[in-house]
């Protein structure tokens, strides 16, 4: 008897942990603060129009206290996860290694029950350890000296955008102007409708590595569940420039968004909505970056 209450609340737990997390790792980077702002990583962004309350630490970075947090720079370079021997094993252990978890396969794959479960773990685990330590070899090779700019808020570029110019104490200029708050606009989109599907290739040319490993940790849980995260009618309803600054070559601009979705957990089965598909509002501050003037990529999202 007492061994059966027992089981019974081990199961009671594991059910609400189930629940828990479901609801955290709703649409992407729904629920958690995580990725890297520079140096700026650890400092709470501005209060702006669109999002008044202060922004909530990072949970989850690899961008350690006092360092230069060159981390955004590893997306648009080569010699990480875009080229080199190096990144070519990165990127082939995540895309196999992911490959594998969302379809029920990987080093465990043959097995059932707790091995499966311990498999599902470790490579989780192993995905994180690779990608900490590529960030670390790049941070200790490659330290921006750091150009704080002066924070500009209040801008709603939710339809015509607009020129913002943050101006460093070295005297460089950097403008933030309608073509950027297009980009950021679109990628809030496409970024969405990437993680619908489960498509990491496109999410790759869409986020920094660091974030594109949380989002494939959410994307295998939800599969380990046999759940899937649709996230459709995503559209902007206001934003606004927190701040914007640069860092050696790289370029950063965190936004404070407004927009509207319909969140749903998906049986990946029968295609059975089990939890969400109400329409709904959100607000986030989400943090772009880009290097040597390449395209911005998304590389950290805070909760307000």
């Amino acid at each position: 008897m007492i061994r059966h209450r027992f089981l019974l609340a081990i199961a009671a737990m594991t059910a609400a942990l189930v629940l828990v997390t479901a609801d955290a790792h709703a649409r992407a980077g729904g629920g958690f603060s995580g990725g890297s702002r520079g140096m700026r990583t650890f400092s709470a962004p501005p209060a702006t129009q669109t999002a008044p309350n202060a922004a909530a630490p990072m949970q989850r970075t690899l961008t350690q206290p006092g360092s230069a947090g060159a981390v955004g720079q590893a997306a648009a370079r080569p010699g990480l996860f875009g080229g080199g021997l190096l990144g070519g094993l990165a990127g082939g252990f995540l895309g196999a290694g992911l490959f594998g978890l969302l379809f029920g396969h990987g080093v465990f794959g043959g097995m059932g029950g707790f091995a499966s479960l311990l498999g599902l773990m470790l490579q989780i685990g192993l995905i994180v350890i690779v990608a900490r330590l590529l960030f670390s070899w790049w941070q200790r090779r490659h330290e921006p000296a750091y150009a704080a700019a002066h924070p500009v808020t209040g801008h709603s570029f939710s339809g015509l955008g607009g020129m913002f110019a943050a101006n460093a104490p070295a005297g460089e200029s950097l403008t933030i102007g309608k073509a950027d708050y297009d980009a950021f606009e679109h990628l809030l989109g496409d970024i969405q409708a990437a993680y619908s599907t489960e498509d990491l290739n496109a999410l790759r040319t869409k986020v920094t590595p660091e974030m594109l490993s949380y989002f494939s940790e959410q994307l295998a849980e939800n599969a380990s569940r046999g759940l899937v995260n649709k996230v459709t009618d995503v559209r902007l309803e206001q934003g606004d420039l927190a701040e914007a600054w640069r860092e050696g070559g790289v370029d950063y601009a965190t936004v404070a968004m407004r927009f509207a979705l319909t969140d749903s957990m998906v049986d990946r089965a029968s295609g059975r909505t089990v939890e969400g598909g109400q329409p709904g509002e959100v607000v986030e501050l989400w943090t772009f970056m880009r290097a040597g003037g390449g395209k911005w990529l998304l590389s950290a999202i805070q909760q307000t």
